[in-house]
């Protein structure tokens, strides 16, 4: 299991910490009263969906011996009322929309890009996306800031 600890920073910056002293920067943009120093949350989400994406397909041919050059995944969210999604079920509230575009090179037949479009819909964090997701709180004590550097040494 994975775990990555985010202490803020100054403005709307914050540290995240994860694996064996890795660390990255988010913030928001400054049209949103931040100081553009790192990706924004949403960012951070279509960067994990689209990595998981480009991964799964990699994987998926590099197992069928298939001659992948590159695989570039596009990714747009935009919050919309569902009453305007004609996808949704759900006609009421807002809904979270990702559109998203994958191209595959390499010297494939049709049949092989055919499947590797769909293989990218099977990647674990779009099925993490599009299930139920529980946000419960920890039962352990929160690390105070020295043991926070301990714990990731």
């Amino acid at each position: 299991m994975s775990e990555v600890v985010v202490t803020s920073q100054k403005n709307l910056q914050h540290e995240v910490r994860y694996g064996v002293g890795q660390m990255f920067i988010t913030d928001e943009p400054r049209a949103a009263g931040g100081d553009d120093a790192g990706p924004d949350p949403y960012t951070l989400i279509l960067g994990a969906l689209g990595s998981c994406i480009s991964m799964t397909v990699q994987l998926y041919a590099r197992r069928k011996q298939w001659p992948v050059e590159s695989v570039t995944v596009r990714l747009r969210q935009n919050r919309i009322h569902a009453k305007d999604c004609q996808d949704c079920k759900d006609q009421e509230g807002f809904i979270h929309r990702i559109e998203r575009s994958v191209s595959v090179t390499g010297d494939l037949s049709d049949e092989q890009h055919a499947r590797l479009q769909e293989i990218a819909h099977k990647c674990p964090v779009h099925k993490t996306l599009t299930s139920k997701i529980v946000i419960t709180d920890m039962k352990e004590e929160v690390l105070g800031s020295s043991e926070a550097g301990e714990f990731f040494g």
